[in-house]
């Protein structure tokens, strides 16, 4: 979804630090917002969906909720930058965001086993790239 210019990096100033990793406020929501049975069910149904997401009312279906409280468990997850909507006519379409994803994974998995590929494979030198990209783009201005 497009943002206003400067939207987009206030929202991200808000949720990392100047390293761009996740900040432990953000890390504590995230995992808040998933520590509720119907909130899991949604973002799981999202996640498999992929980035074309899904009609709120088929993610309600999907999860067993009426609309109007799969609305507020949405609403919960957009709050905690796991899932983002967008409007298509009338319907509003939800899809896991995978920036926050991704930066709740690396929160979670940033000091693991020290960077031992035995212990997490591959991930931790995907992670390591990843983090050494966004140092060179900060550098770079």
């Amino acid at each position: 979804m497009p943002h206003r210019d400067g939207a987009r990096s206030l929202d991200f100033a808000r949720y990392f630090d100047n390293y761009r990793n996740m900040k432990t406020e953000s890390a504590i929501a995230a995992f808040a917002a998933l520590a509720q049975e119907t909130r899991l069910a949604a973002f799981r149904a999202l996640i498999e969906a992929g980035p074309a997401g899904l009609a709120a009312g088929d993610v309600a279906a999907r999860c067993g909720a009426s609309a109007p409280v799969m609305s507020f468990h949405l609403k919960e997850l957009v709050r905690a930058d796991l899932v983002k909507s967008r409007r298509d006519g009338r319907q509003v379409i939800y899809a896991a965001d995978y920036v926050g994803v991704r930066a709740l994974i690396d929160f979670i998995m940033r000091d693991c086993c020290k960077a031992d590929p035995t212990c997490c494979g591959p991930y931790t030198e995907i992670a390591a790239q990843r983090r050494a990209k966004a140092t060179r783009r900060e550098i770079a201005g």
